[in-house]
């Protein structure tokens, strides 16, 4: 069974700088693409960030720019630096892998922004 862990939440300042990391239980070249969403107490969940197979890249509006998805194949984890955070950024971060045949999840990671 494919699990998804993410880590590196937390409680950041306004202007700051935090990386979620998320782990794979299998190859991450495996899927399709990986990447994260996120979703902010009464409000729909939201794409941030994808990395593909290949390497490339997609980025949310609100994420270009200031954020940056890595993969790091041999260790099966998909990274994402969130550099001058926002209070907006304030969301639990979901960690998202699919292939054809399935999606699969995380379990979220907190991330506070506030002074």
């Amino acid at each position: 069974q494919v699990q998804l862990v993410e880590s590196g939440g937390g409680w950041v300042q306004p202007g700051g700088s935090l990386r979620l990391s998320c782990a794979a239980s299998v190859s991450s070249v495996s899927f399709d693409y990986m990447g994260w969403y996120r979703q902010a107490p009464g409000k729909q969940r939201e794409f941030v960030a994808r990395i593909l197979r290949a390497g490339l890249t997609l980025y949310a509006n609100h994420a270009e720019g200031r954020f940056t998805i890595a993969r790091e194949s041999a260790e099966n984890t998909v990274y994402l630096e969130m550099g001058n955070q926002k209070p907006e950024d304030q969301a639990a971060y979901y960690c998202h892998a699919a292939n054809v045949e399935e999606n699969y999840w995380g379990q979220g990671a907190q991330v506070t922004v506030s002074s």
